[in-house]
């Protein structure tokens, strides 16, 4: 699948709709108990880009972002104003805010993760989609330092560290994220008038498993 290592202008994204589905398939029996299971691992985003709009030239440069992508046909980089840091979205990303693995002394690569925690549930998001020079890393409760101690593909969401961390220290890292999306329409209808008058085309957007 062709992957366009390019973001939605955030200025457009900003004030769009969407957030996580999951996929829930129920089953009611005889005796009105219920079976529910799921068969996603992972959650998907859906967003509507049109609600981001707020002039003409809005809609020309989304109208460009679009042909740019040939439709449905290549992903890209979506920034979801909602979810877009390792951190309470009123602070900075720091070393510490996730734990992403636990240091065996021979593994130095390491998938860059996001938990979610509430009770006793606890669910881990894989993220592929890093913005570039936002991570910050550690292990054992110590900062690590980007270029002599680790690198990052912010491609893959994968972070390999020069020297595999030690048995049982921490390794953990902050950083900012984009949602792997496409275009989920090969078609935009929109018209200048009813754009002026305040209707907004819808442009759905989904995610995307790369």
């Amino acid at each position: 699948m062709a992957f366009h290592e390019i973001r939605f202008p955030t200025n457009l994204s900003f004030g769009s709709v969407g957030g996580p589905e999951r996929k829930t398939e129920i089953v009611t029996l005889s005796s009105g108990f219920e079976e529910r299971n799921t068969p996603w691992a992972h959650g998907r985003r859906r967003y509507d880009a049109g609600m981001g709009l707020r002039s003409l030239d809005d809609l020309e440069d989304l109208v460009a972002f679009f042909e740019a992508r040939a439709g449905q046909l290549h992903g890209f980089r979506w920034k979801d104003w909602a979810d877009y840091k390792s951190c309470a979205a009123s602070k900075q990303p720091a070393f510490a805010d996730q734990r992403i693995a636990t240091g065996d002394g021979n593994t130095r690569k390491f998938q860059l993760i996001k938990a979610y925690t509430s009770g006793p549930a606890r669910y881990e998001r894989p993220l592929t989609k890093i913005v570039n020079g936002t991570v910050r890393a550690g292990v054992g409760g110590d900062e690590r330092f980007f270029g002599s101690d680790y690198t990052v593909d912010n491609r893959t969401g994968v972070i390999t560290f020069t020297d595999p961390p030690e048995p049982g220290a921490d390794v953990t890292a902050g950083f900012e994220f984009d949602v792997p999306v496409r275009f989920d329409t090969d078609r935009i209808a929109v018209s200048v008038a009813s754009f002026q008058a305040g209707e907004m085309p819808e442009i759905p957007v989904i995610e995307v498993r790369v």
